[in-house]
């Protein structure tokens, strides 16, 4: 493959399904070469295997970015693999809904352990290979995208750590991105309504129904959609950065 983001190498969490797996195949249709890191090594083969196939190349990094070890590891297995690093995508992430008075502590300090602290130790891991990035590759430019979501703008019941986390990352994003302009490394959120994910998934059945009665008013967004806007984020020239975009179902008004 061949494109924009030629010569460049991305690693993406959460590439074994949705939002993370679409990424991946992005990135690669635009040239980059690919490291895929999530936990379920099968499906990461199997979309390593799709981006090969298409004439790209990708690499599987089996871990989990939650435990601060495993997240060091991948982006040092990747690096290794690859060369180098140019763009980080951090996607990886769990939603946990349901009432906070029944809630469980272990279903928030899961959300935060992924969705916080895995942010956190990939782009800490990821930082020193982006900023050498930005100074000798053709481009003169590196990224870090963070996925986040309309729970970063908008606090609901039923979602209270949910949002603690997506406003967290959101903050964090933009002051890492205020510190690295002179690196040249651009830091941006995309913020995803709602989209036809695995993300449900692992709530309660109540919150399974409740969901699914919600999404048969609209046409929820696909993985594929919210690739596009990375994709479009990170192959800007040097000079744009896009730093924040909202992405919601057409239908949407939440």
């Amino acid at each position: 493959m061949s494109g924009v983001l030629d010569g460049t190498v991305a690693l993406v969490t959460g590439a074994s399904s949705g939002i993370g797996a679409e990424t991946a195949r992005r990135l690669a249709r635009e040239g980059a070469a690919v490291a895929l890191v999530a936990r379920r090594r099968e499906r990461l083969d199997a979309v390593a295997a799709e981006i090969v196939e298409a004439g790209g190349r990708a690499v599987v990094v089996e871990g989990d970015v939650s435990e601060r070890s495993s997240a060091e590891a991948a982006v040092k297995q990747a690096v290794e693999s690859l060369g180098r690093l140019d763009i980080l995508v951090n996607n990886a992430g769990v939603m946990l809904l349901g009432p906070a008075q029944q809630a469980s502590l272990d279903d928030w300090e899961r959300m935060l352990s992924i969705n916080v602290n895995g942010v956190l130790a990939v782009t800490h891991a990821a930082l020193p290979h982006l900023v050498r990035a930005a100074e000798d590759s053709a481009r003169g430019v590196a990224d870090v995208v963070t996925i986040s979501s309309t729970a970063g703008r908008v606090a609901r019941p039923g979602s209270s750590v949910y949002n603690l986390t997506k406003f967290g990352v959101n903050a964090f994003s933009e002051a890492l991105r205020q510190e690295l302009v002179p690196q040249r490394v651009r830091v941006g959120v995309i913020e995803p309504g709602t989209v036809d994910t695995e993300l449900v998934t692992h709530n309660s059945a109540a919150v399974r129904e409740a969901t699914e009665r919600q999404l048969a008013t609209i046409e929820a967004l696909q993985p594929s959609d919210i690739a596009d806007a990375v994709a479009y984020m990170v192959t800007r020239p040097r000079r744009v950065a896009v730093n924040e975009l909202l992405v919601r179902a057409a239908e949407q008004t939440w």
